[in-house]
């Protein structure tokens, strides 16, 4: 994983282009396509968590499994300002993809902060990723309110 935050940092932070190719966070669908052209997530930061799936192709099966996973636990995604950003055109040559280097199936939990906190190659459990988000200290806060 250490690889992965220089790169993330520079497509995260790569400029204001999400602010206007993205509807405002608080607006956005749970599920949504990652537009080819957004090359950051600035439109999300200290608003939603995002988790982005990538695949070579919405009929990929480990694609359709995660998909799958994360619809079942729309409440949990809810309640954790949760919003998944889906690429399955690797074709298109997304600016994250790209800027990510990414190849195949991958799933990025990224935090309010805009930090990568979870990267994986195989289709991730919604308790994973809720153990994972209820253990930090910014969703501890939002609990106690």
């Amino acid at each position: 994983m250490p690889r992965i935050l220089p790169l993330i940092g520079l497509a995260l932070g790569a400029g204001g282009l999400a602010a206007a190719t993205l509807a405002r966070a608080a607006d956005t669908p749970l599920f949504t396509p990652l537009a080819a052209e957004t090359g950051d997530l600035d439109a999300y930061r200290w608003e939603k968590r995002p988790v982005l799936v990538f695949a070579p192709s919405p009929e990929d099966p480990t694609f359709r499994r995660q998909i799958d996973l994360l619809e079942r636990a729309r409440p949990g995604l809810r309640d954790r300002d949760i919003v998944v950003l889906t690429d399955a055109a690797p074709g298109a040559l997304g600016r994250l993809r790209t800027g990510l280097a990414l190849e195949g199936f991958a799933v990025l939990l990224v935090g309010k902060d805009g930090g990568v906190k979870l990267r994986d190659d195989a289709p991730v459990a919604p308790e994973r990723l809720f153990a994972l988000i209820d253990r930090m200290p910014m969703r501890q806060r939002e609990m106690a309110d």
